[in-house]
């Protein structure tokens, strides 16, 4: 298998039977192109409807290809951003599809939408989508019931209980699986200290292959790179993204 890093939190995963493509938003290094010419088939995901995570765009591609398959979360159908047809299943937390080529289970969230975990071809991949430990930072000066105000979210929030809420996500995911052969997930500069937390969680509950960062668009390739001295810890592959476009081999 190999991965190719599109863009944010997007990605494409071309195995041997099919193609699989993540959270499509922007495509800056053209990598589409030439996943849409391919005769191989093609499942698109979307965790949520965010527009950093969903755009009507993909469903353009069916112009191109026919045989596409659309698994997309159920909130983008709630929130009215595509119509029932348009997907061929919508996943909520708990749901799960198949065919002869992959299974999907939608997991849970601590945004929007799901997370994804998907077995093809004796590999098992998970796809965070917006689930992670988005405010970390603010741990140290939280009182457990009180809430603080984030300028940069513009809401008062409360820090114990979203990591409780996200620890939880996990617990629910190691019911269904307690290990990876490939993991997406945020890590994003963004969040300020402790943008790191959410990922290394993540890898002292589970057995990961390759760790794989993703939505450090603002915050730059290099700050996601950070997350590497915890991986290299515990003797885990980590992929450090340089580019749009960029392709890496799935051992």
């Amino acid at each position: 298998m190999k991965l190719t890093y599109i863009f944010h939190s997007g990605f494409v995963l071309e195995a041997e039977q099919s193609i699989l493509i993540f959270d499509y938003w922007m495509d800056p290094g053209n990598v589409m192109e030439s996943v849409l010419q391919s005769k191989k088939p093609l499942y698109v995901f979307s965790s949520h409807f965010h527009e950093d995570h969903f755009t009507r765009e993909i469903f353009e591609w069916r112009k191109q290809k026919e045989n596409i398959t659309y698994i997309l979360s159920k909130d983008i159908l709630r929130h009215r951003r595509a119509s029932k047809e348009e997907a061929d299943a919508w996943l909520a937390k708990g749901a799960s599809w198949a065919d002869e080529r992959i299974s999907v289970r939608a997991l849970g969230s601590t945004d929007s939408g799901v997370s994804w975990i998907v077995e093809t071809e004796g590999k098992r991949i998970f796809h965070a989508g917006d689930l992670c430990n988005w405010y970390a930072r603010f741990l140290p000066d939280a009182v457990p019931g009180q809430t603080i105000y984030s300028e940069e979210f513009e809401e008062y929030i409360d820090p114990i209980a979203h990591e409780k809420q996200y620890l939880g996500e996990l617990k629910d995911i190691r019911k269904v699986a307690d290990g990876f052969d490939l993991v997406m997930l945020p890590v994003d500069g963004r969040i300020g200290n402790g943008y790191t937390l959410g990922g290394r969680q993540f890898i002292e509950r589970f057995k990961v292959g390759m760790f794989v960062p993703m939505h450090f668009v603002a915050s730059g390739f290099e700050s996601a790179w950070r997350m590497k001295e915890f991986t290299d810890e515990k003797n885990i592959r980590f992929w450090e993204i340089a580019r749009e476009g960029e392709t890496i081999e799935i051992q």
